[in-house]
């Protein structure tokens, strides 16, 4: 399964699959970004659908230091429900612009794909990534739950940069 979902994962994002922003709309990363606080585990909030998450619910996403440019990727879910099978993923993400990364998973290390931070709050508790292509999006945070004023800014976020905020699927996390 990880084999597949890695595969699908830089598929999907590079070449195919359904387009949930509008790329007409120019797509801004966070001029601002500091990778180092970005550094740690992130709970999925919500994502837009894709195949290589298929299934996927209580999604993390973990990230590390390896040297100055690179940080390792740790992604995580439990297939079905919070307490089905994990799914782990791992990877790094090679720093090419302030808010801009691109991801390569350790399984198929031929592929990168793009991944940009398009806002963090102050305090980095809660993240908003997309892609280019506008094939895959997520709202991201430090625990699985946020406030709906936060939702709604990180909302107002994805719509600023050509995303359909309807379209995103909420995740489930253990209560």
């Amino acid at each position: 399964m990880p084999y597949r979902l890695a595969l699908c994962a830089l598929l999907l994002l590079t070449a195919c699959g359904t387009q949930y922003r509008d790329t007409s709309v120019p797509i801004v990363a966070q001029a601002d970004f500091d990778t180092a606080q970005y550094l740690g585990k992130w709970y999925e909030i919500a994502r837009y659908p894709v195949s290589f998450q298929e299934g996927c619910t209580a999604t993390t996403a973990t990230y590390q230091t390896l040297d100055a440019n690179r940080i390792s990727v740790v992604n995580q879910c439990r297939q079905g429900d919070p307490s089905g099978p994990l799914d782990q993923i791992k990877g790094n993400a090679r720093i090419e612009a302030p808010g801009q990364l691109s991801v390569q998973f350790n399984r198929i290390p031929f592929l990168r794909a793009p991944y940009w931070v398009l806002w963090v709050d102050q305090d980095y508790q809660t993240a908003v990534v997309g892609v280019p292509n506008g094939r895959a999006g997520w709202i991201l945070a430090r625990s699985p739950d946020i406030t709906p004023g936060t939702r709604a800014k990180a909302d107002e976020i994805l719509s600023q940069n050509g995303y359909d905020p309807a379209a995103l699927i909420d995740t489930v996390h253990a209560p």
